[in-house]
């Protein structure tokens, strides 16, 4: 397949990496210092056990005019910067272009071909202005969720800590000639793509976790395994995940894993930082709004009260004002 990869961040150009590696025809659509690295030396990738492979040249270019229409595009960015090249994406689009979205939290297609009743709402927390739905169309869309761990180490340079699993699912539950062809140059490429009937459920699953540490880390600088072991912070990731499920259950979706057993997995990760909390201490800019405040929004539109969520949600998005205002101008 023709795959495009927007951000060759850890995510992105770890699975870039693989799907070149698997034969795939990929492009990397990158900017600054990564493009001119991948330009200069391609990609690296280095796996946990410290062995190495490479894809020494690479194409790579930061005009999307340039490359032509895609069989898929993975957006391997986060949710708050998808908006910014919404308008660009169309430039990849041939008739049946599939587009993979690898953000965490709530994605802006999620009510596309929903059962329920909000069938066809748009998440204004991660498409505020619409400009995602009208550029990057839902129909094009499958779904995905992101579970292994990869860190940026250079330009170009892939380190792969944990993790294969890459779950797809077509929004309307189906198995679909084009998800299946999309999964096999995944596991092509050395990845695990189950398709899922229920890709919503398992967006929730990993986002229950998501939602509640990461802002507990930010604002107290602690890692997992302290949050988890300290009772006045585990009673408060209880409170936040139970508001959640009770969101998620109105919506219809169940989770396959019991909460207490979802707090003694983070538990077992140990002292980790979690990605918020590495953002914070880098000053980069939160991804709050698409792991907490969409789970908000649904409960409002869900009528269900959401107290700790709702606190916790307003905390952090102050130190992210903060953070934003003590940057250099």
């Amino acid at each position: 397949m023709k795959i495009a990869i927007i951000g060759v961040g850890a995510i992105g150009g770890y699975v870039g990496t693989r799907l070149a590696l698997g034969g795939d025809d990929v492009t990397f659509i990158a900017r600054g210092a990564n493009l001119e690295a991948l330009r200069t030396r391609g990609i690296r990738l280095i796996s946990a056990d410290g062995s190495e492979e490479a894809v020494p040249s690479v194409r790579a270019t930061d005009d999307y005019g340039a490359v032509g229409p895609q069989d898929a595009v993975v957006l391997a960015m986060k949710a708050h910067q998808v908006e910014a090249v919404a308008a660009e994406v169309p430039k990849l689009f041939g008739p049946d272009t599939l587009v993979v979205p690898m953000q965490n939290g709530i994605p802006y297609w999620y009510f596309h071909e929903h059962l329920g009743e909000l069938a066809g709402t748009r998440v204004k927390t991660v498409d505020p202005n619409g400009v995602i739905g009208e550029h990057i169309p839902c129909e094009r869309v499958i779904g995905c969720v992101v579970y292994p761990a990869a860190e940026l180490l250079a330009p170009g340079v892939i380190k792969h800590v944990e993790g294969k699993r890459f779950p797809l699912g077509e929004p309307n539950g189906t198995t679909s000639d084009r998800i299946t062809r999309l999964a096999a140059r995944f596991e092509n490429g050395g990845l695990q793509a189950p398709v899922l009937d229920n890709i919503r459920a398992e967006i929730w699953l990993k986002l229950w976790g998501n939602l509640t540490f990461n802002p507990i880390s930010a604002l107290s600088r602690a890692t997992l395994a302290s949050i988890c072991q300290y009772p006045l912070s585990r009673n408060l990731a209880q409170s936040m995940m139970t508001e959640a499920q009770d969101v998620a259950n109105k919506l219809d979706i169940t989770f396959r894993v019991p909460l207490e057993k979802r707090i003694a997995g983070a538990e077992r990760v140990g002292h980790h930082k979690t990605s918020m909390l590495q953002d914070v201490e880098a000053a980069r800019t939160l991804e709050i709004d698409a792991l907490l405040g969409s789970v908000i929004e649904l409960a409002r539109l869900t009528d269900t009260p959401t107290p700790h969520l709702d606190t916790v949600f307003a905390l952090t998005k102050l130190l992210a004002q903060s953070l934003d205002e003590s940057k250099p101008r």
